[in-house]
This record gives C-alpha cells, structure tokens and sequence, in this order.
C-alpha cells in the first residue's frame, strides 16, 4: 500500500493519556494474568507483548505491575508517545496482520490485544497471529465490548441503538462479540481453557469482557 494512503488514514494520537477503558479494565486484566503460572520459570518476569497498544497506556500499567511488556502499534505516532513516555516497556511500529517477529525476539508468556479485535476486517488472523508469539502452553487474553441479548435489547428500547453501532467513527468498531461467538473463533484455533470475566457497568450491561484463553500445541 502507498505510504501516502497509509499515512492519512493513520489512527493518530495526541498524546500518552490513559483511554477510558483503562479505568474498568486494568483490574480484572491483572488479575487475568496473575493466574499465568509456569513451575519452571516463576522466578522470572513474565513476558507480555501487548498487541494493538495504541500510545502504550495500558503497556505501561501493565508493567507496573512487575511483568516485561512489548507493545506493537501500528500507527506512528501511538508507538512516538509510547516510547518517548513509558521507558519501562519496549515498543515496535508494526501491522497485526504482519507482525514483525524478527524485532519482537523470544516468544512471549502472555500476548494481549485489549479492545482491539472489534475493530479488524479480519479477526481470525490476530488469533492465527497470537500463536507465533506464545510459548508452548502460553496464554491468549483478549478484551472486547461486550454483546449479549439483554443489553441489545434494551439498547433498541431505549433508542440508543444507532449511537452505540455508530458508522460515522472513522476506524470504530465493525465487529461485535458474544460469549459464544469470541468462544467459537478462540477454538477454530486451537485454543482451549476459555475463561471470561466482565467489566465495567452492571451485571449483563457490561462494558466490556475479557476472554483467556490458552494455546493448545498440536502433536
């Protein structure tokens, strides 16, 4: 693709602030990865890359935490804000659909794509994608809005249904994930041990869901 067409539909950031979600997330999220245990190596750092890690903000909450984070972003100027504020974390410019293994290095304990997969044409190559970069046995967790029958009802009830499936967001969400539907793409894959938490909101109103999953090598 012609650099100058890449460039202007860039996502561009304005600066390193905390996004929304971060506030409803990073607890749960933690409390995700701090279930991640390896008898071998539990005296070593975990190693975490972050997919999709915009300006870094959630990388670096990430890694205050006592993990080794890795964050790859696409867009230039999110992966500027992130290297320049957050010297904590080590962050690449790279696609999700073609990421840059040779830069990323060893494979990785945890990979992380938060509120990412809602806005790919192509979903199932972050999956496909997240393997390359798991140990043996490594763990996928994965954070989405959440989509279930009661909250789209009362979506519709209340009129709020075109505020909240917006077309008018350059680069906002086109997909849209169920228990059942993040379930169901997670095993295409191979991956298995599927547990999800929520967040944010009310019981069955959530904001969003977090879904872990682990990788199951094939003999």
């Amino acid at each position: 693709m012609d650099s100058k067409i890449t460039n202007q539909y860039e996502y561009r950031y304005q600066s390193a602030n905390q996004s929304h979600h971060h506030i409803y997330l990073i607890k749960p999220l933690i409390e995700m990865i701090s279930e991640y245990s390896d008898p071998i190596e539990n005296q070593q750092k975990l190693r975490i890359l972050d997919i999709g890690c915009g300006n870094g903000s959630l990388s670096n909450l990430i890694a205050q935490h006592g993990y080794e984070v890795v964050g790859i972003e696409e867009s230039e100027s999110g992966v500027k804000f992130a290297s320049q504020t957050f010297p904590d974390c080590h962050f690449i410019q790279g696609t999700i659909y073609n990421l840059p293994y040779a830069e990323i290095g060893e494979k990785f304990d945890i990979v992380i794509a938060a509120e990412v997969i809602e806005h790919l044409y192509y979903p199932k190559e972050l999956i496909r994608n997240a393997k390359e970069c798991l140990k043996p046995n490594g763990r996928l967790i994965i954070t989405t809005p959440y989509h279930g029958y009661l909250k789209n009802l009362i979506l519709a009830v209340s009129g709020k249904m075109d505020k909240h499936f917006t077309t008018l967001w350059d680069g906002g969400h086109i997909k849209f994930f169920s228990v059942a539907t993040m379930t169901a793409l997670l095993e295409t894959e191979d991956y298995r041990n599927i547990k999800f938490k929520f967040a944010g909101r009310f019981t069955y109103l959530w904001k969003s869901m977090l879904c872990s999953s682990t990788l199951v090598l094939s003999k």
